[in-house]
């Protein structure tokens, strides 16, 4: 009737004690107060009215205002009914949450009965026709500054723009209706509300002109509807009005955002780059934590966090954008937080769906922050609502890998048994040189060191005090960004004699030590290469790398390989090693020793060539040999093949038939195909190999 209204106020007269006036009010249609307020029986007549000295005019009034009485108790108006219209209003909320959870979610009509500050007033709740309640409330989703108070007998000031924001909203809402939604309880067990002016809410407006600032803690309560105070917040700060006014936009540059490879994973949270240069830096995702090793309901999850982290990005090509650098602070390092997106899906939002991750609760000033926070947040407690990860009251299985390379009879029982499959999966723990890893298969629950076969690779340094091999560091660098954290499969052939594990290495299918070999950062071992099944490949790899001038071959040359061939060995030093005071060694012409053989075998793809010694103590003794071989094989007490029996192991000496002459001789197992059943053989005395049954 008043509220918002244009009147005409007239003073009657004024208590001297209090300073109060006291008056009536013409309304613009011509209505008056407080006489149409005593005809409809809201108010009544003091009982001492008529005991005051009145002025003419104020006795006027009164006679006026006795008639309106008189009217309204005729017409049992009002107060002057004597049934109905009575309404419970309690200054009292006994139980907020529960009030809170009846009414959460519905609009409830309110009256604004005072402004404490911009963000918190005493409403009146209309909670029905007869009931009304009477409480503090919050405005939910934002804060305004404090105004000026009394503690302790200290008065405290107020802050920036605290009396403009209370002004801005006691002007819009005092004694004015509005819609009100609870949507939750503040620590302090008062009412969170969102009020609505009929324009809208007085939150976004608030914001809108600068006056209030967004709080974190209710954007759960908030949901969707924080983005749009977040928006408005950004306009005031873009427009830099009130408490804005010398807010500086954090410039985000095109250098900000680029495009990356997961080089490594240190935490759940935090992760090594490589940038298109190939350097590297250390990056940790913008609002977020991985579950902290110490606590004792997050630590066993940790690993579980990190792994999953890991199939998720290592060696995958991702989109970075910097939110921020955070400076030192309790123990680590400066380090810069940014937003990883992989595949479209932000990476920490989905860490934090699945519950390997919680969120991060800034400071107000704090603005290194995810520019998807509200998400995160929301993301968190839908996973704690659903026990995801590590918020579930049960704890992971733990996993416990056992070390198989600790002493050699451990590897020789594990080696045994890999030996027998094909292709193992595993994963790059630890790169220790070029080509050297430590390496775990999930499945066996094992940890294994893993040396790649056919190959020597230049040893890098272990210690900065300690100077490793020519291109060493280079070698383990390449290991490192191919094999490290990288799911891999492994082909056992072998063990060595301080229980570490020989054979190849596969990275995406390829052979790893073909790769190091093509960039010159290792050598073929002759030996060793010959005896599994990759020899041409390896030798092929090498002299690739050769004739391309790379890594350890970037001074190599042809002439002066054929010439070292062909030069002879130094003559047999000196007893003592005494050159009797001349420092120059003396050769003698090498003694010639010509001998009668025959070639059995030429490999095609290398030129080398194999050969047998003619001669009565070497032919002969093999002729015997080979026709033992044939009769026991034709007898009747020959055993059973090996495809019907037990299956031969790589490197075990067997009896094999040529499928040329159907004849049996010695051979070696190169390497087994358990799904077709055969094996790779060499044959010993000719240097040849096929695939038998």
């Amino acid at each position: 009737m008043v509220v918002g209204r244009v009147i005409q106020f007239t003073v009657q007269y004024t208590v001297p004690s209090t300073k109060r006036e006291y008056g009536s009010i013409v309304m613009q249609g011509g209505e008056r107060l407080p006489e149409a307020c005593v005809a409809e029986g809201w108010v009544k007549l003091r009982e001492d009215s008529r005991r005051k000295d009145l002025s003419e005019d104020s006795e006027r009034l009164l006679e006026k205002l006795e008639s309106a009485e008189a009217s309204a108790k005729s017409g049992s108006k009002g107060l002057w009914s004597g049934q109905g219209g009575l309404i419970e209003n309690s200054y009292d909320l006994s139980d907020p949450k529960s009030f809170a959870d009846t009414h959460k979610g519905s609009d409830i009509d309110a009256i604004v009965e005072r402004v404490l500050a911009g963000d918190r007033m005493v409403l009146r709740l209309l909670v029905s026709q007869k009931k009304h309640v009477q409480t503090i409330v919050s405005v939910a989703g934002i804060r305004a500054p404090k105004r000026a108070s009394t503690v302790e007998g200290r008065e405290q000031p107020a802050e920036p723009f605290a009396n403009e924001a209370h002004q801005f909203v006691e002007t819009r809402l005092l004694q004015r209706n509005v819609k009100v939604n609870i949507i939750g309880l503040t620590p302090q067990n008062q009412l969170v509300c969102v009020v609505k002016h009929p324009n809208g809410s007085i939150a976004d407006f608030l914001l809108q002109d600068g006056l209030a600032q967004c709080v974190d803690f209710h954007s759960t309560l908030l949901g969707g509807n924080m983005k749009i105070l977040r928006q408005s917040e950004k306009h005031a700060k873009e427009k830099k009005l009130g408490l804005f006014k010398g807010h500086i936009d954090a410039q985000i540059s095109a250098a900000d955002e680029t495009d990356v490879t997961i080089a490594r994973i240190l935490r759940a949270d935090t992760v090594i780059v490589r940038l298109k240069s190939g350097a590297e830096k250390t990056v940790q995702l913008s609002s977020i934590r991985g579950p902290k090793p110490k606590d004792e309901k997050q630590g066993p999850f940790d690993a579980e966090a990190k792994e999953f982290l890991r199939k998720k990005l290592i060696g995958k090509h991702v989109r970075l954008s910097s939110d921020g650098i955070k400076p030192p602070s309790e123990g680590f390092e400066e380090r810069e937080v940014a937003t990883i997106t992989a595949s479209g899906k932000n990476v920490a939002l989905v860490l934090v769906e699945s519950g390997y991750a919680s969120v991060i609760r800034h400071r107000k000033d704090d603005t290194d922050r995810s520019p998807i926070y509200d998400d995160l947040l929301a993301a968190e407690e839908k996973a704690q609502s659903e026990e995801k990860g590590m918020w579930s009251p049960k704890p992971p299985a733990a996993k416990h890998y056992q070390d198989y390379s600790e002493s050699l009879q451990k590897a020789k029982i594990l080696s045994s048994v890999l030996q027998r499959q094909k292709r193992v999966p595993a994963v790059v723990d630890y790169v220790k040189s070029g080509s050297r890893f430590t390496i775990l298969i999930p499945r066996e629950n094992g940890k294994l060191t893993f040396v790649l076969s056919g190959i020597r690779a230049p040893r890098s340094a272990r210690n900065p005090s300690e100077k490793g091999e020519p291109f060493g560091q280079e070698a383990h660098d390449f290991a490192n960004r191919r094999c490290l954290q990288r799911d891999v499969e492994i082909d056992v052939e072998s063990t060595d004699k301080q229980g570490g594990f020989i054979g190849v290495l596969y990275i995406n299918r390829e052979n790893f030590a073909k790769l190091l070999l093509e960039e010159g950062l290792a050598n073929v071992h002759a030996y060793s290469a010959e005896q599994s099944a990759h020899a041409n490949e390896l030798f092929a790899a090498e002299e690739k790398a050769k004739q391309a001038r790379k890594g350890i071959w970037h001074d190599y040359d042809p002439s002066t390989e054929e010439v070292e061939d062909e030069t002879p060995e130094p003559s047999a030093a000196i007893p003592n090693g005494s050159t009797n005071g001349d420092t120059s060694s003396s050769s003698a012409p090498p003694k010639k020793d010509y001998r009668d053989v025959i070639v059995t075998h030429i490999d095609p793809s290398t030129c080398s060539f194999k050969i047998q010694q003619i001669g009565a103590s070497s032919s002969g003794a093999l002729t015997s040999l080979m026709s033992a071989f044939r009769s026991f094989h034709l007898s009747a007490s020959a055993p059973p093949s090996l495809a019907s029996s037990t299956a031969p192991k790589t490197g075990d000496l067997v009896a094999a038939k040529f499928s040329e002459d159907g004849e049996w001789y010695r051979a070696r197992i190169r390497r087994n195909d358990r799904e077709a059943k055969t094996s790779e053989v060499l044959f010993l005395d000719y240097g040849n190999g096929e695939t038998v049954p």
